[in-house]
């Protein structure tokens, strides 16, 4: 069976902002066509996405190394002694797979569990049913597992769509691996861009009328740009991972689209507000394989009136044209665009032609309606 799997591009401008930082706090950068690069890792983009899907579904997981912890803090809450509470919550580590999940200092468990947020209740009633067991295990040198294994290992595996989507790993419990249906690309600026230095100070408001100077200063790094976001999803993974349930599969695609298109990473928000969304959106159902459009800025454009955003939306169209010229329309149902337009006095000869980026659509969300539908048609959602 042929795989079938939807493409998304964006270009977006950001203004001052530094929406993924580097160990010394700098944003992150990469060489494309031996030109700098501003760079946004796709962690940090996934992340943001797959708390809004989630928030659409109603359906939380948590990517942590906290369980034992949580469920440690579950017991005490319900009346249980600390050091009980404490000894069940390194039990739900224990007692999951046959040689269980190592802990380390404070109870973090050794590797990230990725499982639904409703799971750690369930956790906690499973140490209260099996409380006389953990008391009479507490203060043994080797106790070995105490919860029932099966059960545990249940909940520590259970998806839920945001999972099916994005994927999970953790080879210390067999069969808990979910292989994501999305990928996500770093983010990079279409055009040469460096980390720009900012140098601030904060006013001690009760200073003094006689006094001089300020409370606090320092400096810190900001970048601005045009970025050439990508991601992709296959559909057919998605299918398999969600049970064929098509109907389910069309809302979380429809979900990750919009969040893609719509969410921006959170980070120094408060001094940046860069609340930007994309000029252009271009979405592809594809058969056979994914194709991004990265290889249209291997050359980084140049400024055209004062900027980079039109100039970035002209590479994208004409490299989407050569790549329809080489791949033909035999494996793409369907492709489309929606973008904002040249000004309407704007000569025809320098207006953007963005026909090889497929049919025009008014909004985003008319644009994501249409590419469901060439992919998950309704008629045989749930198929």
């Amino acid at each position: 069976m042929t795989a079938l799997y939807l493409d998304l591009s964006a270009l977006q401008s950001v203004p001052a902002a530094n929406l993924n930082r580097d160990d010394l706090g700098s944003p992150k950068t990469v060489r494309y066509g031996n030109a700098p690069r501003i760079r946004v890792s796709s962690q940090s983009w996934k992340r943001v996405i797959r708390h809004g899907v989630e928030r659409d579904l109603g359906e939380k997981a948590a990517r942590t190394r906290l369980v034992p912890v949580k469920v440690r803090q579950g017991l005490e809450r319900a009346g249980w002694p600390t050091e009980l509470a404490e000894f069940a919550g390194g039990q739900v580590a224990a007692s999951a797979g046959k040689k269980g999940i190592g802990t380390e200092q404070q109870g973090h468990t050794s590797v990230l569990l990725f499982l639904p947020e409703s799971g750690l209740e369930e956790l906690v009633a499973v140490c209260a049913e099996h409380r006389d067991a953990l008391e009479a295990g507490l203060g043994k040198k080797k106790p070995g597992q105490i919860l029932p294994v099966e059960r545990i290992e249940e909940i520590l595996k259970r998806r839920t769509a945001s999972i099916s989507l994005l994927g999970r790993m953790l080879a210390e419990l067999p069969g808990a691996n979910v292989d994501g249906a999305a990928q996500v690309a770093h983010a990079f600026t279409t055009h040469a861009a460096e980390p720009q230095r900012d140098y601030f100070t904060a006013v001690d408001d009760w200073l003094g009328e006689a006094d001089t100077g300020s409370g606090h200063l320092d400096t810190s790094e900001f970048s601005a740009g045009v970025f050439y976001r990508y991601a992709t999803v296959n559909i057919t993974d998605l299918l398999t991972n969600l049970g064929g349930d098509g109907k389910a599969a069309r809302t979380v695609l429809g979900s990750f689209a919009e969040h893609f298109l719509l969410s921006l990473p959170q980070a120094k928000k408060n001094s940046t507000a860069p609340h930007t969304v994309p000029d252009l959106a271009h979405l592809v159902v594809r058969a056979q394989r994914p194709l991004s459009l990265a290889a249209a800025f291997e050359t980084p454009v140049k400024d055209s009136d004062g900027g980079f955003a039109r100039a970035s939306r002209k590479a994208l169209a004409a490299y989407a044209g050569q790549l329809n010229r080489l791949t033909g329309d035999r494996h793409r149902p369907f492709h489309g665009h929606a973008a904002v337009e040249d000004p309407p006095n704007l000569p025809a000869e320098q207006t953007i032609d963005l026909t090889p980026l497929g049919a025009v659509h008014d909004s985003f969300y008319d644009l994501i309606d249409a590419a469901l539908e060439a992919a998950l048609p309704t008629t045989g959602a749930d198929a």
